[in-house]
Order: structure tokens, then sequence, then C-alpha cells
């Protein structure tokens, strides 16, 4: 397994394109075209809001039903979010055009938005911007690069991996790229993501991957406890590697599994660090587990708490806040066993032992809260299992950069 420069068009077949239709940003990008060159098995995970945006409905009807797709386009700035069935027709005539311009199916023309919730997108410059990038589409790692910054919406940074690995004595690749900042919570966060890879595999195994995958990357991140209505996740194959296909859970599909875990924990970890106005990743491993399942609750409660991500920002080893974060999770664990940790590159140091302080030096643990990524470790001495969490500390700037979204 070999992380690799790029993104979505690290892999064979796929392009990119990018444009500035001027959906809402003015001084940038804000729209990507993804085109595969042969129709791909498609999969897809999407938010678990009741209150889903238009083209949310309009993938889950393309992956679950047609579960094939060429094409994806995305803008940014405006969610198409609330907007009823005018929003519906936006997708509608989004795919048509697209699907015009590239010979390809309209059901096959996946569709995503970010941004504003409840305005209305103008279908001309949609319909613009993808006719400007069809005759744009390419596959280098530039115009995957450029795609990846037309959908940030608060992101600071644009966020890529990509890896290649061996099946069937095939050289196999898988790239990424995914957009979220803020109105980030588990059960699917405030993010696009859309995966492409080159592998041979059955659709049923495409989707059973990502669902899976899905759980211990994307589902173990939070910013602020928000989940959004637009929460999207594509993965497209196209068979084009050549490897003999996936159709069982054998060895290659272990393989393959491991691959794409390597590049949705990547971007995971990228979103969780970019968090609205953060200046720090935060993580939290739970160990000594008696599940993942009890793990993976506890995790997710300490990196949530804004009490905790506002001391993570103060530098403040204020750990009663995580056992009191692990304590309201709703699994059950005994806190006078658990032991508590705080890591970082400026050092470790254990501050709680069977529920009790240790007696740590303070300056020693602010010097170690101090990075720009830190970790929370806690033992609770049940079992073997383990589960990490991912988020981010909690600053003024996420207020600021909330109170004034949409102006």
């Amino acid at each position: 397994m070999n992380k690799i420069e790029g993104g979505v068009t690290a892999a064979k077949g796929f392009q990119a394109a990018s444009t500035a239709a001027n959906i809402k940003y003015k001084d940038r990008t804000d729209m990507a075209l993804l085109y595969s060159t042969i129709p791909c098995r498609a999969a897809g995970t999407f938010t678990t809001n009741l209150v889903k945006a238009a083209p949310v409905k309009w993938d889950q009807s393309v992956v679950y039903e047609q579960k094939r797709a060429q094409a994806v386009v995305v803008n940014s700035g405006i969610a198409n979010a609330c907007t009823g069935e005018d929003g519906m027709e936006i997708c509608r005539q989004t795919a048509e055009e697209t699907g015009r311009l590239l010979s390809v199916p309209s059901d096959g023309v996946l569709i995503a938005s970010t941004g504003v919730i409840g305005m209305q997108i103008p279908i001309e410059r949609i319909k613009d911007g993808v006719s400007a990038m069809a005759g744009a589409l390419s596959d280098s790692l530039e115009a995957g690069h450029d795609a990846a910054k037309a959908i940030m919406t608060t992101d600071t940074h644009p966020k890529e991996a990509a890896v290649e690995f061996t099946i069937g004595g095939k050289t196999v690749t898988l790239g990424g790229m995914s957009k979220g900042s803020g109105m980030i919570h588990p059960d699917m966060c405030t993010m696009l993501c859309f995966i492409t890879t080159d592998a041979c595999i059955s659709q049923e195994l495409l989707q059973k991957a990502l669902r899976e995958d899905v759980k211990k990357s994307f589902n173990m991140i939070s910013v602020d406890g928000d989940t959004s209505t637009n929460d999207t996740v594509i993965l497209l194959a196209n068979g084009m590697a050549g490897n003999p296909e996936i159709n069982t859970e054998n060895e290659d599909y272990r393989t393959f599994c491991e691959a794409l875990s390597t590049v949705t924990t990547t971007l995971a970890r990228m979103m969780a660090g970019d968090g609205e106005g953060a200046t720090a990743l935060f993580e939290v491993r739970v160990k000594g587990a008696s599940s993942w399942e009890q793990a993976a609750v506890l995790a997710r409660s300490v990196v949530s708490s804004s009490l905790t991500k506002a001391a993570i920002y103060g530098h403040d080893a204020n750990c009663g806040r995580v056992l009191c974060a692990m304590g309201y999770a709703g699994v059950p664990f005994d806190p006078e066993k658990t032991d508590l940790w705080f890591e970082s590159r400026g050092g470790r140091i254990k501050v709680i032992e069977n529920g009790t302080l240790t007696g740590y030096d303070e300056g020693t643990a602010t010097k170690i809260l101090s990075e720009d990524e830190v970790t929370a470790i806690a033992d609770i001495k049940e079992g073997d299992c383990e589960a990490t969490a991912w988020g981010c500390d909690l600053t003024y700037d996420y207020v600021k950069i909330n109170a004034d979204y949409r102006s």
C-alpha cells in the first residue's frame, strides 16, 4: 500500500474540471465536474438528517436504483436544500445538460451541492458552468486538485488523498477529495466526498465496503455537533485496472477495504483539523474496551464535547471534562478503573490513573497541549477493543465565521 500524490484523477480513466460559475461566490471557482471515460459501478452513503437536500435525493435514486454513474457535477455556495420541487427540477436539468454534453445517460449523472440552505440555485449559471467544464476535462493531477479547491466553502485548504496497491498482479489506484469544515457531526457530517478507483469490484461489495468504512472514518469526526442536509459520499469504480473482479469477501476484498480506509481516514483527519476557526486537530482514542462500539461511543462523546474542545483551545489539561463526557455517553464503563493520557509531538503525560488525578505537572501538560495535533487516550481496562474519533478545538473564530455565514 503506497500513498501517492493526487486525488480524484489519480485512478485510470477519471478526469476533472472546474470553473467559476458565480453561483454565489464572486471571487473563486465554485463548480467541479468529475467524469469517467467508461461507466462506473457506484456506491454512496448519505446524510441521516430527515431534511435532505435535493441532490441527496437525486443521488440516492441513482446509486440505489441505477447503481451506475459516469459523471458528477458539484457546486459550492448554495446547498439546494429546502427548495422543494424547484430544487429537484434543478437536479434534473443539470443532469440532462451534463448528459447531453458528455453523451452519457442523465440518470448516470450524480449531483452534489454545498453552501447556504434555502436559496435557489440559478440554473442558467449551472448550465454555463457545465458547458465550460465539459470542454476542459483533464486527467492531470492538477485538474483533480483544482476540482478539490472548487468544492470548498469555509474550508481553508483542499483535501485530497490517493493510494496505489496490487490486486491479482495488477496495479490498482484509489483516490478521493472531500470538503467539510463546519456543521460537522457523526452519522455523516456536513461534508462532500468523492472517491474514484480503477478497481474491478462488484457493485454489491463496493457498497458494502463503503458502508462499513464510513462507520470508522467519516462517522468518527465532529466539529460542532450539527449534522447537515447535504452529506454525501460517492465511490465510483470503473474497473480499468484490469484486476480479476472482486466478487467475494476474500483477501483481494480486504486489500481493497484497507486502501479505502487509508484514503477516507486521511480525508476525515483533514476535515476535523480544518474545522471552522480551529487551531488544533483533537484526536480521542479509547482503548481497553469490550467492543469497538463501546469505544466508539465514548470517543465520539469526548470529541463532541464543547467544554473539552474549549479546554483544548486553551491548552488546559482539564481532564475532568474528558471523564465527564465519557460519563454521559450512554454506555457503561468503570471510571474508577480508567486511565487518561494527553499526547502530542510535545510529549506524553498521564493525568488520571484509576479515576484519580496523578499529580501531573501543569506546565508540562500545557506544553503538550500547545501543539497543532493533540491526542487524548483513555484506557477503560475492560477488553482488547479500541476506537478513534477526530475533532478540533473550539475557538472564538468559530462563532465569528458562523455569525455572518450568509453575508
